[in-house]
């Protein structure tokens, strides 16, 4: 078995960062925790004799597993013979991706790891590009493959792939097991690393010999994770000292990333900022984090933020980071933005802290101890009468808010607008539903358009943007909640790469729904070639609209679903409407929408924040002594 180290329990360039930047903090009291490791769940079992599939599936069985999404093939085949008996619910996909997408979605929607299952080789590689997302997006996933038997592994036989070296930049720690008595062990720990400290996805590849070898089961483990201990608590001077600045700050900002909903942080966030008053920004990872009705939130900041959220944070002077990695889509070109701000940064991962910006105040620690213990530090300013007048601060964004607010042009050929489906969509759904999107401008719409309430019900894939992500993904948080409407909001593009999913919906009792955005184009690409490549729509037209091809009503018919079409803006909702009826079977919608219709704001890949145009033609203006 291939043992964790320093170097393989998290991407090498993570640590090899943290470990550079001598201004990151620990505390040495709680840089460990206080005992070795707890199995994530512990149900005592007599040794018994079973195959390693059978030792294989009975530690799915004490881990709680109640779903895994998965293929059967020639390496893995052993451990579908006990799977047949298990209590742990196989879904049999149509693809290898859709079954690591639909674990990530079950992972996002319930908070609990998701598992995926493949085999050897195109099986294995097959789930490549739903790991990788899983990385970028810090999700709880473990990723099960068979490998060809323990003699050929090296010898190019027949299926076989290192998915150990081809993952290893893509997982938090990955694992080869090279006997089945280390089967318990390896599942313990894999879920352990997964679901603590910073999530991610974890790869366990067994050979096929190793699955049928003899052994023997007992549970629980015992967890041997020498030199993984994920700080927790952050180091008390570090939060004093973010607790003054934010006591003296004129114009302040919370940005608030993905790190905050993974932590189970939403109560203490909104306590903090009702504290404080400080005007709050969640990213693309982070809607519903925090109530997007409250007068607090400006919104979601980068490229196609609103212009309160980018100005908010150009224009600070102290910006307060928790759980988000100041990523290129936030920050713009980097070197400009935020010129005058002093930064807080909070995060469990110490590698994220200063590896885009310089971080004045650096506190490694969980977002939901960060956050607490904020609160209390920011208590005592305020009780020894240290606090700031954000009035002014506030009278700036506010007048922002008001003369840019987020909207749209109805398309002048009369077709349906875009923006128009999807804010009926969250109007009619409601709050209380989990939405799921695609990559593109439908993504960015669903963000801008649906107001998120409550957390955990915006997921979609920022880090890796993966097309073909919201089908899968919206059948996995159905599965995980499957007492919750799911609505996919997804584009005629990425719904062609994983629709065949629909059929283990239809064939599994799994009723998402689907709202496609078809525009008949690859829409993000094509507001590109219209703004910087002079209208020249090279290769992104997709025949959806001038030949119907195919044609989703009748493709969602052959794949066991329900069909319907929408092209006006009078019949959106009572379509939306009689897709709500139906809870009995998948649903899609065909909304048949114009082509030109573009996402706005917007801020130009490689351009300053400075420079977002609220509109086609249109720059903001501000305050002389503003941007």
């Amino acid at each position: 078995m291939t043992r964790p180290t320093p170097e393989t329990l998290a991407h090498s360039a993570r640590r090899a960062r943290a470990a550079a930047d001598p201004t990151v903090e620990v505390d040495p009291a709680v840089a460990r925790p206080a005992a070795t490791p707890a199995v994530p769940a512990v149900r005592p079992s007599a040794p018994a004799q079973v195959t390693g599939a059978g030792s294989l599936v009975r530690s799915l069985e004490a881990l709680d597993v109640d779903v895994v999404f998965g293929i059967p093939g020639g390496a893995i085949l052993p451990a579908y013979d006990p799977l047949y008996d298990s209590t742990v619910r196989h879904i049999l996909v149509r693809h290898e991706q859709g079954a690591g997408h639909a674990a990530t979605g079950y992972a996002q929607a319930t908070g609990k790891v998701g598992v995926c299952i493949a085999t050897s080789g195109p099986g294995a590689t097959n789930l490549v590009t739903p790991i990788a997302d899983a990385y970028m997006d810090s999700v709880a996933m473990v990723a099960i493959t068979g490998q060809v038997a323990r003699p050929s592994i090296g010898t190019d036989a027949f299926q076989e792939a290192d998915i150990q070296g081809i993952t290893l930049p893509i997982t938090k720690h990955n694992f080869l097991v090279q006997n089945a008595e280390e089967i318990p062990q390896v599942l313990a720990e894999a879920f352990h690393l997964a679901s603590s400290g910073r999530p991610g996805p974890v790869l366990v590849d067994i050979p096929k010999d190793v699955l049928q070898a003899q052994t023997t089961f007992a549970w629980p483990p015992t967890l041997d994770l020498p030199g993984y201990r994920p700080t927790l608590h952050p180091h008390g001077k570090q939060i004093r000292e973010a607790a003054r600045l934010m006591a003296a700050a004129r114009r302040p900002v919370l940005y608030v990333g993905g790190g905050v909903l993974k932590a189970g942080a939403t109560d203490g966030l909104r306590r903090l900022a009702e504290l404080t008053g400080i005007p709050v920004v969640t990213t693309l990872m982070a809607l519903g984090a925090f109530p997007d009705s409250h007068q607090q939130h400006l919104g979601m900041p980068g490229m196609h933020g609103t212009v309160a959220a980018v100005y908010g944070l150009q224009k600070a002077d102290l910006i307060v980071a928790l759980g988000a990695r100041f990523d290129d889509r936030v920050t713009g070109k980097l070197d400009s933005f935020a010129p005058d701000a002093t930064v807080v940064h909070a995060d469990i991962d110490p590698a994220e802290i200063g590896k885009n910006r310089h971080v004045d105040v650096p506190i490694v620690g969980d977002a939901k101890h960060v956050i607490d213990e904020l609160i209390a530090a920011v208590t005592v300013e305020r009780s020894a009468g240290r606090s700031t007048d954000l009035g002014d601060w506030w009278t700036q964004l506010d007048d922002l808010r008001n003369r840019y607010p987020l909207g749209y042009d109805e398309p002048a050929d009369g077709t349906l607008s875009p923006q128009y489906v999807i804010k009926r969509l969250g109007e009619i759904v409601g709050p209380d539903a989990i939405f799921v999107a695609g990559v593109g401008q439908h993504q960015m719409w669903a963000s801008q358009f649906i107001s998120y309430e409550k957390p955990n019900t915006w997921l979609n894939s920022g880090g890796l943007g993966t097309m073909g992500y919201a089908v899968p993904a919206a059948m996995g948080a159905k599965v995980g909640k499957p007492d919750t409407v799911v609505w996919a909001v997804d584009g005629d593009g990425c719904f062609q790469m994983t629709n065949q999913e629909l059929a283990t919906c239809a064939l599994e009792g799994i009723p998402v729904k689907i709202a496609v955005i078809n525009n008949g184009n690859l829409g993000m690409v094509r507001q590109w070639q219209t703004l910087f490549y002079n209208e020249r729509y090279s290769n992104t037209e997709l025949g959806t609209h001038k030949h119907r091809i195919p044609d989703f009503v009748k493709l969602a018919e052959a794949l066991g679903c329900i069909g319907l079409r929408c092209e006006n803006a009078a019949d959106v909702d009572k379509t939306i409407a009689a897709a709500m009826e139906i809870n009995d079977a998948p649903v899609v919608v065909d909304f048949v929408v114009g082509k030109d219709a573009m996402v706005w704001p917007m801020v130009a890949a490689g351009t300053s924040n400075d420079e977002i145009m609220f509109a086609r033609g249109v720059r903001p203006t501000f305050d002389e002594d503003d941007i």
